[in-house]
Parts: C-alpha cells; sequence; structure tokens
C-alpha cells in the first residue's frame, strides 16, 4: 500500500517542513458501456467511473521550476514556465502540464509547484487513465489555490487546455464523467451539447467484470484516424443533404436512402454512429426502468456493430464477448475503448463471476495472449482527500 502524500514528502525532503502544506486530489478511470467512436465532442455516451483511480500530491516551491515524480515508475521530469509545452519524452507529464497550462490561462500566477503521483488504472486498454492524471492534478490545483471554478466548467477548460498543449482533440465525455459521476450510477453524456444525466445502477446483484486482451495494438491509430475521417466526410454529407443536421438527427435507416450511393465504407462508418446513438437512448430508457434483458440485447447489438460496420474488433475480443454471452444471467459484454484489441466488460451475475473466468482458461492457449482479468465498481468522482484519507491502495493491477 502506498501512501502518496509520505513519498510525496520523502521525494521532496519535507519531512520536516509540515507548515508546507501538501494537497493530494484523486480521479477515477472510466469505462463508456456504448458510444465513443463519434470523435471528439461529437460522441453519445453510456458511461461510469470506476474504483480505479489516480493520485496526485502537490506542494509550492521557493524556486520557479516544476517537478514531476512517477512512484510507480520511479521516473522524475522537470521543466519551467518557459518550457510548459508538450514534449514527446516527458511521456506522463504532458498531463501534469495541462492542468499547470489551464490554471496560467485562467490568469493565476504560478511558481515552483511539486507533484508526485500514483494509480491503479490499467494503461492503453481505454479506461481513460490518462484524463484521471489531468483531472486530478487540475482538483490539486484548484484546492491549493482555492479557485472557484464548478467542475462543470473545470472539465470544459481542461479539454480546451489538453488541446492547446497536444494540438490534437481530446473527448470532453472524460473530463465530464471523471468530475460528475456519482457512486453507483451511469452517466448519459452527449458532448455535442455539453449534456449529462445521471441514472442509479440496477446491478446491485452484478459484478462489472473487465477483461484485458493483451492483444498488440499495433498500427491502430492510423486505423481509427481512417475510420474518423470517414465519420467526417459521412458527416459533412449529411449536413449538405440537411443544414444543420447532426448524426443524432437521423434514424439508422435514413442512412440507406440519404447516403445513396455514397461509398460503402463511409456508409457503415455511419451507419454504426447513428445506430449507437439511438441504441444509448435505448440503453437510458432500459436503465430507468431496470428493464436488465433489453439492456443485455442493445450492449450485444453494440459489439455487433463495432464488428461488423466499424471494423475495429479483432477475433480475440469477439470471442471473450462471445463466451459472456453463453451464460444465462450476463446482463451484457462488449469491447470498450478505441478497439483492435484493448479490453472487454461484461455485467454479470455475482455468483456467476466464477465460472465466466473459468471459460476464459482457454483464451491463452488459442490465442498466445494471457488475459488480465478484475473486477470494477461504479464509483464516484475527482475528489480532495482529507488528510486521514491520503494513502492509496490497490497496486496490484496497474
Amino acid at each position: 500500500m502506498l501512501d502518496i502524500g509520505q513519498i510525496h514528502r520523502s521525494e521532496y525532503e519535507l519531512e520536516n517542513s509540515r507548515s508546507i502544506p501538501v494537497v493530494i486530489a484523486q480521479a477515477p478511470g472510466r469505462i463508456h458501456f456504448l458510444g465513443e467512436q463519434g470523435g471528439p465532442d461529437r460522441g453519445f455516451f453510456l458511461s461510469a467511473a470506476i474504483d480505479r483511480f489516480i493520485n496526485v500530491a502537490v506542494s509550492s516551491r521557493k524556486d520557479n521550476s516544476f517537478r514531476f515524480y512517477a512512484a510507480d515508475l520511479s521516473e522524475r521530469k522537470r521543466t519551467t514556465i518557459a518550457g510548459l509545452k508538450f514534449r514527446r519524452e516527458d511521456r506522463w507529464a504532458n498531463y501534469l502540464k495541462t492542468a499547470i497550462f489551464l490554471f496560467i490561462e485562467l490568469g493565476y500566477p504560478m511558481k515552483g509547484l511539486n507533484f508526485s503521483f500514483c494509480g491503479d488504472i490499467p494503461q492503453h486498454v481505454g479506461l481513460a487513465s490518462s484524463t484521471a492524471i489531468e483531472v486530478a492534478t487540475a482538483a490539486a490545483l484548484r484546492s491549493l489555490f482555492r479557485v472557484q471554478i464548478s467542475d462543470i466548467d473545470l472539465a470544459q477548460k481542461l479539454n480546451e487546455a489538453h488541446f492547446a498543449l497536444f494540438g490534437a482533440p481530446s473527448d470532453l465525455a472524460d473530463y465530464q464523467v471523471c468530475l460528475l459521476a456519482r457512486k453507483d450510477q451511469f452517466l448519459i453524456v452527449d458532448s455535442s451539447e455539453g449534456e449529462v444525466k445521471l441514472i442509479k445502477s440496477p446491478f446491485s446483484r452484478f459484478r462489472f467484470v473487465l477483461v484485458d486482451s493483451r492483444v498488440p495494438r499495433m498500427g491502430a491509430e492510423n486505423e481509427i484516424a481512417i475510420r474518423r475521417a470517414d465519420i467526417l466526410k459521412g458527416f459533412e454529407f449529411l449536413s449538405e443533404k440537411r443544414d444543420g443536421a447532426a448524426f443524432k438527427d437521423f434514424a439508422p435507416n435514413d442512412l440507406i436512402e440519404v447516403l445513396g450511393d455514397f461509398p460503402e465504407q463511409i456508409r457503415r462508418r455511419s451507419m454504426h454512429i447513428v445506430g449507437e446513438i439511438h441504441r444509448v437512448t435505448d440503453a437510458s430508457d432500459a436503465l430507468e426502468r431496470s428493464d436488465l434483458a433489453s439492456l443485455a440485447k442493445i450492449i450485444y447489438h453494440s459489439h455487433e456493430s463495432l464488428r461488423d460496420l466499424y471494423e475495429i474488433s479483432c477475433p480475440e475480443v469477439d470471442w471473450l464477448v462471445k463466451r459472456a454471452q453463453e451464460i444465462e444471467g450476463s446482463a451484457g459484454s462488449r469491447m470498450t475503448g478505441m478497439g483492435f484489441g484493448g479490453c472487454t466488460y461484461t455485467i454479470i451475475r455475482k455468483e456467476l463471476v466464477e465460472e465466466y473466468k473459468s471459460r476464459l482458461e482457454e483464451y491463452e492457449r488459442i490465442f498466445g495472449f494471457r488475459p488480465v482479468i478484475f473486477e470494477v465498481k461504479l464509483a464516484a468522482r475527482a475528489r480532495v482527500l482529507p488528510e486521514s484519507k491520503r494513502v492509496y491502495a490497490n497496486t496490484a493491477n496497474k
């Protein structure tokens, strides 16, 4: 068990300087149960925060430098205000820089700061570990400097700061989930409108099982870029047909007629996006009615669409989903993340978890990869930790 506060004081030799405050903030990872392929600020999501976290500790320095320490990696980086820009070699430190950049842009005078962080959110499988670093850092700085900014505004500003620093868009929905989530609740996020709705989870007798397929995702970024370009072309074409229209303004059957002779690849991608938007709406209704059978069908249909229309699944991930689908008592299974490997989630009755895990024992023999299996709960939003709770646990599945 790691005490990030103690690690921070030891790293920056503050053990005998209790007058220097150390603020610690915690931000959760997240799952997009449905959605996430619509592109930045155009997606429609069924999401939740999960009980895997990033903890960030921050304290002031006497000089004007920024020091960063990744406790899990035993790695250190540093920069100054003049050097506050994206640097590929700084890797994880760029996410902490995003929060610093935000508060500078808001007009708060920044001098030297020390940062330390650690976490147990699995990386590179679509659970938003990088967003959690940005949010936890921003929450810690908001507390340290007593900045009056709401969670809703902070999500928007972090999204803008990420684009300014990285030169590439991120999903506003990721920040909204991280900052607005509630324990045991789902979020319906419309990132095109900036709207968020909370729905209480009906799954008190179920477990959420994540499986990291461990499939190498070589070339995935290029494939994802191609699909997003296809979506953009489809969106532009539909906008020409109906001035000012968005994907959510169309029904799936509309596309067969409206897109006509448009290239088949773009039509398939667009059909997935439109279908997914309607699936999120249908899932919202099913959750509010506690209609778990309907929700399971929606989730499975979403995976089929990702496999057949959007074409970002793979045999390994399809196999994992199929094993869950075979179990009566499963309330849905699907890939999550940007695809070409990564992670699946399965919602399953708690007494059937071990049966599902036993069905995965053949996976390594068939595909040659050893899957990583872990259970999660739906968690609450980012927060500043009180002094008595500044202990970071659960490091087994980094």
